[in-house]
């Protein structure tokens, strides 16, 4: 099954032996209400079956599981032709590792321990990754290639103070996903912010002209702050 480029929830299939992380994990992952654990395994077996019966649109996969390791699962994996994105999470900090996985094809590489936003950025990354994928567009530029593959542009060096090309990435993501003008506290809730952090990477992102500032009058006060994406939104693009 292939997500369309509208669809912002993400399927996910968790390969870790260890019960308690993989509950960990599953609870971090769906405090985001469209992401959606589909299955958990605890053996290279189980998450290959489960690769196969359940079609997930993203795999968080360990590296020392009990039958095998999971580096070799994803070299089984992109053997076949799957290209879903899977993303390591393993305690292996070692650089062989890390050089396999990047090899075999793993699209992020998280060390035991990590933060929930760290893990929150995996999905974001997915979904970035998603978009820049659809449209059916048979060739692409650099930006677009670069947009897919994760790659930080040079130019993001002149962002002003403050502002992280990463984070204003999953800002400007979850702002064009959004049906219609959102505050910044919704934004906030949506990326992991507190609402003046998303205000400021709103803000900036209305300076740029990737947004823009609409107010909502009639209320008790000053009037609501709401942005909109100035691109088509997520919800409609082809």
């Amino acid at each position: 099954m292939t997500p369309s480029a509208g669809n912002s929830s993400v399927r996910v299939l968790l390969v870790e032996d260890d019960l308690r992380v993989a509950r960990v994990n599953r609870d971090l992952l769906e405090r985001d209400p469209e992401v959606h654990v589909v299955g958990s395994a605890a053996t290279c077996a189980q998450g290959d079956a489960l690769a196969q019966a359940l079609q997930p649109d993203l795999i968080l996969l360990d590296v020392h599981l009990p039958d095998g390791s999971g580096l070799g699962l994803l070299r089984h994996w992109r053997g076949q032709g799957r290209t879903t994105d899977v993303a390591l999470i393993t305690a292996a900090d070692d650089e062989a590792s890390v050089r396999l996985a990047l090899a075999h094809g793993a699209f992020d590489y998280l060390i035991k321990p990590f933060t929930g936003l760290r893990l929150a950025e995996v999905v974001a990354r997915h979904r970035a990754r998603r978009l820049s994928a659809a449209g059916g567009v048979p060739r692409l530029d650099q930006a677009s290639l670069d947009r897919l593959l994760g790659v930080t542009p040079a130019t993001t060096s002149t962002l002003p103070r403050g502002i992280d090309p990463h984070t204003l990435e999953r800002v400007a993501l979850a702002l064009a996903e959004a049906d219609g003008a959102v505050s910044a506290e919704e934004i906030g809730e949506r990326v992991g912010l507190s609402r003046v952090t998303a205000w400021r990477y709103l803000e900036h992102l209305v300076r740029e002209g990737q947004a823009q500032l609409d107010h909502q009058y009639g209320q008790a006060g000053r009037p609501a702050k709401l942005y909109r994406h100035t691109g088509p939104s997520a919800s409609t693009a082809p």
